[in-house]
């Protein structure tokens, strides 16, 4: 009887230190999921970018990380996004899905963003952008498994842990707000976004777990060559070729990563290649390599709309090497105009990065 009491005191002891380490990861090691595909996912790289495109746009992003260890990350990402050319404004809504495979840390979020676009010259032009978000964090306590559970002469699970006292900490609200803002002409761009402003708390458990803050960057230069032509029907589509070295930049709590790499665009395909990691920059120190990203898309233009589908696939450099099966990315994008055609456009600029 005694044995039991102290085996039920030793699984709940240990199931609270799980739980503050897994409060103190939030803290000390937070990470927003990232994509490789970040230009196919416009809305979750930077607010401004609601709307840029002068058309409506609907999009899908999927992210399945080390797919070959139960630690494994998936991220799904939903958006849609609308021009408002009467107000020089664009709208949008987002919708993320992140979830841990070995214990189930599940966070979702919906977004809302407003951008405007402000043209400081001819060749010059800004968006700032905004972002409302509701975030909701959950943990599946049934995957976890302590020594108060297991029959101490067979080594079989018998008894359920309990998690009295702590079922309300398994889910968590909270609301967020994030700014960005974009300065570009026809052949370059700058931007910027500061996440979780507000530093929400995050804790299951009902500490004070602060959301870091995630400050990013991303720029690019974009070669335009001498453009194809496409003959469909009774009109003429024009197809990019272009060539367009690009970096990004991400700083969260201590963690911080870049990407730089280039596209190339024959369209209607589009092919890209980038490298993740500071190599400069060591991690208890293990030097922070992380993977070599390599991308194929292919790009289906009509007379007023656009289909964009890509492909990715990260080559882990990390010491989880191949093993862990690398990261597999999937964008679809949809864009189509609704303006009337028989009103004349507007003399504006058109942020000139890639789309995957």
């Amino acid at each position: 009887m005694e044995n039991d009491k102290h085996s039920r005191f030793v699984g709940r002891l240990a199931l609270f230190f799980v739980l503050l380490l897994v409060c103190l990861e939030n803290e000390i090691l937070a990470q927003d999921p990232q994509f490789s595909q970040f230009y196919a996912a416009p809305l979750y790289l930077n607010p401004a970018f609601a709307g840029s495109t002068g058309q409506n746009r609907v999009g899908l992003n999927y992210r399945n990380q080390w797919p070959s260890i139960d630690a494994n990350f998936t991220t799904v990402s939903a958006y849609a996004d609308f021009y408002l050319e009467d107000y020089n404004s664009g709208v949008g809504v987002l919708i993320n899905s992140d979830r841990e495979g070995l214990l189930g840390l599940q966070s979702i979020s919906v977004a809302f963003q407003y951008s405007y676009d402000l043209q400081l010259t001819k060749k010059l032009s800004f968006r700032p952008g905004f972002q409302a978000a509701v975030y909701n964090r959950s943990l599946n306590f049934s995957k976890l498994t302590f020594g108060d559970q297991f029959d101490a002469a067979t080594g079989e699970v018998v008894n359920p842990t309990s998690v009295d006292g702590l079922s309300t900490g398994q889910s968590v609200f909270f609301p967020d707000i994030s700014f960005g803002g974009m300065l570009f002409t026809k052949n370059y761009w700058v931007g910027g976004t500061v996440s979780h402003i507000t530093q929400p708390n995050q804790s299951l458990v009902g500490e004070n777990s602060p959301l870091p803050q995630k400050i990013s960057a991303h720029a690019g230069y974009k070669f335009f060559l001498k453009p194809g032509t496409m003959k469909t029907n009774n009109y003429s589509v024009r197809q990019e070729r272009s060539i367009a070295p690009t970096a990004q930049y991400r700083q969260q709590g201590l963690w911080s990563q870049m990407d730089v790499g280039m596209y190339v665009t024959l369209e209607p395909i589009i092919l890209g290649t980038w490298y993740r990691g500071i190599p400069f920059k060591t991690v208890n120190g293990i030097s922070n390599n992380e993977s070599i990203v390599m991308l194929v898309g292919i790009t289906k233009r009509g007379k007023t709309d656009v289909l964009n589908i890509g492909y990715s696939y990260d080559y882990t450099l990390s010491q989880l090497g191949s093993a862990s099966g690398g990261a597999h990315e999937i964008s679809i994008v949809y864009s189509w105009s609704t303006r009337d055609p028989r009103k004349p456009p507007k003399d504006k600029l058109r942020i000139p990065c890639p789309e995957f």
